[in-house]
């Protein structure tokens, strides 16, 4: 199989409060919205919010999940100087900061932010890439 991501779907409680941080806080603009799904294009990939009971009655899996995720998305920026430029930003906009930026094990430098519904985003300088 080729070694390729189209989509990531989140199954979100709240799509009017999710799809408003999602626009507000990274600023993105939705290429479509139409009923209860918003997809946003981005390089090479679709984002997309989509009510979380019908996500998993599409799966055909019960939507009582709960706790850690044990997934996190991740956005490679440019410099440790752009992270923090970045999570300056995110503070000014009083977004949930889950670990603020520093040096990691792996070489890099990084922090990570929660949505309003507990996604974990990581804000990342690799010098490896």
């Amino acid at each position: 199989m080729q070694q390729q991501l189209s989509f990531i779907t989140l199954g979100v409680r709240d799509l009017d409060t999710m799809k408003n941080w999602y626009n507000h806080v990274f600023g993105w603009e939705p290429m479509k919205h139409e009923g209860n799904i918003v997809f946003y294009k981005m390089e090479g990939l679709i984002f997309a919010l989509f009510p979380f009971e019908e996500l998993a009655k599409d799966i055909g899996i019960s939507s009582d999940g709960s706790g850690f995720k044990k997934f996190t998305l991740a956005i490679n920026l440019s410099s440790e100087a752009a992270i923090d430029s970045q999570f300056d930003e995110f503070r000014k906009k009083g977004v949930t900061i889950v670990k603020s930026p520093e040096k990691v094990f792996w070489g890099g430098y990084s922090g990570y932010i929660a949505d309003p519904e507990n996604n974990y985003w990581e804000f990342a300088y690799n010098p490896f890439l």
